[in-house]
């Protein structure tokens, strides 16, 4: 964030299946790890930024302590996605939090990694939606409406 305006980070995918578009950072949830856990580590491996505040942590609740063999958390992520059409069924869920740090030149599969303010994001995304991932586009718009774009 800078000293006037919110600042999110975008970057593009590198993977031989990716389209090269721009994207939120993000990825897969190793088994059995936390939430919380796969968003820190993500972000860290794919922007090398630390996730220093996220919002809705405050709501994690866990079952540790009760049955030692089966621990479940929950907590109130900021939105969630399904895919309603397409090659691939994607359930995820997105997390507004801070962070720190020196970015990367190149992440884990990821290039062009930027911090770019909410009013270049809506701009960007009205010049070429179809320039985004097809997951995020949906997460981006929810994120512009509820930033009263």
């Amino acid at each position: 964030m800078n000293n006037e305006e919110t600042e999110i980070v975008i970057q593009r995918r590198t993977k031989a299946d990716s389209s090269f578009k721009f994207e939120l950072p993000g990825g897969r949830i190793e088994p059995f790890e936390s939430l919380i856990h796969a968003l820190i580590r993500e972000v860290k491996e794919e922007t090398g930024l630390d996730v220093y505040e996220i919002e809705g942590i405050e709501t994690r609740i866990d079952t540790i302590g009760i049955n030692s063999e089966f621990e479940v958390e929950c907590l109130k992520p900021f939105a969630a996605y399904q895919t309603i059409k397409g090659p691939i069924d994607s359930l995820g869920y997105y997390f507004k939090c801070k962070a720190n740090g020196e970015l990367l030149k190149a992440g884990d599969e990821t290039v062009d990694i930027q911090w770019i303010t909410i009013k270049e994001l809506n701009h960007l995304f009205i010049q070429n939606s179809l320039g985004f991932s097809d997951v995020d586009r949906a997460g981006i718009k929810y994120y512009l409406k509820e930033q009263g774009f």
